[in-house]
């Protein structure tokens, strides 16, 4: 019998690569997808001689049209099925929204949000109609805190919004699947060591933020699994995040919009004070 499949996107480094090692731990094949195909080949010879499991390598850039459709007709052709989808590349957008151009923020929402709408559009019919599927969102926990300027400035002004449509779809799916044995999961994690930071330039700064701050890529991709496992809608990785996420609840929202701001102006001074003395 054929192992289960799973579609990891972003493959390459940080959270992708973490959720692709727990997914051949718990013996799942392969579906790598990421722009740099030498590291998805070493990954998944990696895989093979660790987990035994297969890969399929798939090199594809997100952030053009028509990638999505590729990706699975090639899945297709190698004779296999999509059982399991973790939706996970991605980079911010950074600067203030009047400081970009506009084709710079339509290729963020190609890749961020259109992506993977339509890579969960492909593949759910196929899990709905064999009465199994999981899938993974990589949403962050911006999407479930109040916005800070310093924030957007790192990340984008839209980020937290694309990263909140995931959990509200990731919700609607598990709604929809109720009782057909496919899961949906958009899992949250805040600051994770990650390439995401040297790509948006502020590896510094956030190198420089409190330990308590930074989650690990292997963690995130643990409480992802376990949370798709359970059809839990909605994880957030790490107690600090699950304290602060727990607090914006119950706090009035212009409080929590102050307690927010406050603790990022704070981390950010802290930030570039230890920048300077360096």
């Amino acid at each position: 019998m054929a192992r289960k499949l799973v579609l990891i996107t972003g493959a390459s480094s940080g959270i992708g690569d973490a959720m692709a090692r727990e997914f051949a731990r718990k013996g799942w094949d392969l579906a790598l997808v990421a722009r740099r195909e030498d590291r998805l080949t070493a990954l998944a010879e990696e895989m093979k001689a660790q987990n035994g499991v297969d890969s399929l390598v798939i090199a594809a850039d997100l952030a053009k049209p028509g990638e999505p459709e590729r990706i699975i007709s090639e899945i297709k052709k190698s004779g296999r099925q999509v059982d399991g989808l973790v939706n996970n590349a991605g980079a911010g957008q950074p600067g203030y929204f009047t400081e970009t151009d506009w084709d710079d923020q339509e290729r963020f929402l190609q890749l961020m949000v259109t992506a993977y709408l339509q890579l969960i559009h492909l593949v759910l019919p196929g899990m709905e109609e064999r009465r199994f599927g999981r899938i993974i969102n990589v949403s962050s926990v911006s999407a479930l805190l109040p916005i800070a300027t310093g924030h957007t400035r790192f990340s984008g002004t839209i980020y937290p919004g694309a990263k909140s449509l995931l959990i509200k779809v990731s919700q609607s799916i598990k709604a929809e699947m109720q009782g057909k044995n496919v899961h949906a999961t958009a899992v949250c994690p805040g600051y994770t060591w990650s390439e995401f930071h040297d790509v948006n330039g502020a590896r510094q700064s956030i190198s420089n933020l409190p330990s308590y701050w930074m989650l690990k890529a292997e963690d995130v991709a643990i409480a992802a699994y376990d949370a798709a496992e359970r059809n839990v809608a909605c994880r957030v990785p790490g107690a600090w995040y699950k304290f602060m996420v727990g607090l914006m609840r119950v706090l009035p929202d212009p409080v929590g919009e102050w307690l927010i701001a406050n603790q990022s102006k704070r981390a950010m001074k802290r930030a570039q004070a230890q920048q300077a003395e360096a």
